[in-house]
């Protein structure tokens, strides 16, 4: 089980990773659809060997929506966050 200071670092790196500039994207087309597709699976921060793969699908989902804001983002991703992840987020 991870301890509160762990999991505090991986939400931490996980963060900064989505502040770090970004990587050149393709320009998006104009008049076309979002691809419809659900979220990520909600991170609880008890399996620490979980959670680069979880980051992973998060980072891929955020590709799919380049027009969101940082601050979108990072609430998102929070939102993501349950159980222990949650609460070493918020402490």
């Amino acid at each position: 089980m991870l301890t509160p200071e762990e999991i505090a670092r991986l939400v931490s790196q996980g963060i900064a990773a989505a502040r770090a500039p970004e990587q050149p994207r393709h320009e998006a087309r104009l008049n076309t659809s979002h691809l419809k597709i659900e979220n990520p699976e909600k991170f609880d921060g008890k399996d620490t060997t979980a959670f680069n793969q979880w980051w992973e699908l998060v980072t891929m989902y955020l590709d799919i929506y380049p027009e969101r804001v940082d601050c979108q983002k990072i609430e998102w991703i929070v939102m993501l966050l349950t159980d222990t992840a949650l609460v070493c987020h918020l402490h």
